[in-house]
C-alpha cells in the first residue's frame, strides 16, 4: 500500500548514518521486523527496515539509513528526505513488506544478529519484545567496523542491565583506542559463544552475503534449524 509521508526530522546517529522520522498521512499496520520501501520512481522502490516497533511508534515510522558517499543507493534517499524536510513536501512509501517478522508466540530463545544499520531490524524486534513483556532469553549481537558505528551501544547496555533476560554483545572489526568487547567477525563471535543453536529462533539483518553465510555456517556447524532462521535476504537468496 502506497502512503504519503511528511519527513518530521533527520538526525545523525554516526558518521554517514541518519535517523529519519516519517509521519504517514494514515496509520501503517506492520509487524516487528518488517520493512518499507521508499518510492524513488515508477520502478524504483528502495527497502529499509522499520526501526520503530509496532506497539510504540505513536504513528511515526523510524528509519536508520547508512549513506556514505560511495553508497549512492542510500545517499540519494537521504538527499530526497532532506529536500522534503526543507520544503515540507511529501515523500511516498510502500508498506509493509517482509516475512521475517517476530514469531511472537514462540517460546524459544531469540538470537538477534545485526551488521551495521541492520540494527534497525533487530531494534524493532527487541523493543516489541520488551513492550510486550516477553520473557524469552534474547541475545543481541551487533557487528560494525568500529565502535563509533555502534550508535546505540549505551542504550543497549542499559537495557541489558535492566532486563536479566537480555544480553548485548557488541563486535567490532577494527577497534580504536580502549575497547573491551569482542573483535572480529560477528558470525564468528556467535560461533565462539554457542556450541549449539538448535533451540534458537535466529533473526539476521545485514548484507545478503552475511545472511547467506550465517545460514550455511549455523545449520552445518551449530545445529541451527533453517526454518527457525529469519531474514529478509532469504526471500532472494
Amino acid at each position: 500500500m502506497t502512503i504519503q509521508c511528511k519527513v518530521k526530522s533527520i538526525q545523525p546517529l554516526a558518521a554517514n548514518t541518519f535517523q529519519i522520522l516519517l509521519h504517514p498521512q494514515q496509520p501503517v499496520a506492520f509487524k516487528a521486523g518488517q520493512y518499507l520501501t521508499v518510492v524513488m520512481g515508477e520502478k524504483d522502490n528502495r527497502p529499509f527496515s522499520i526501526a520503530s516497533s509496532p506497539c510504540r511508534h505513536e504513528g511515526e515510522l523510524e528509519l536508520h539509513i547508512g549513506a556514505a558517499e560511495h553508497n549512492a543507493y542510500a545517499l540519494e534517499v537521504v538527499e530526497m528526505m532532506q529536500h522534503a524536510l526543507q520544503t515540507q513536501s511529501d515523500i511516498t512509501i510502500d508498506a509493509p513488506h517482509g516475512d521475517a517478522w517476530l514469531q511472537q508466540n514462540s517460546e524459544r530463545p531469540l538470537l538477534l544478529i545485526a551488521g551495521g544499520t541492520g540494527f534497525s531490524y533487530v531494534r524493532s524486534i527487541l523493543d516489541h519484545c520488551l513492550s510486550q513483556s516477553l520473557e524469552n532469553d534474547i541475545y543481541l549481537y551487533w557487528g560494525a567496523r568500529d565502535q563509533s558505528q555502534l550508535y546505540a551501544q549505551q542504550e543497549l547496555a542499559a537495557i541489558a542491565e535492566q532486563h536479566r533476560h537480555v544480553h548485548f554483545i557488541p563486535v567490532v572489526e577494527a577497534p580504536e583506542g580502549e575497547w573491551h568487547g569482542k573483535v572480529g567477525n560477528v558470525l564468528q563471535a556467535v560461533e565462539d559463544d554457542f556450541d549449539s543453536l538448535a533451540e534458537f529462533d535466529i533473526y539476521i539483518a545485514g548484507r545478503f552475503e552475511m545472511a547467506g553465510a550465517a545460514r550455511e555456517r549455523f545449520t552445518q556447524h551449530r545445529d541451527a534449524k533453517s526454518d527457525r532462521m529469519f531474514a529478509d535476504a532469504y526471500a532472494f537468496i
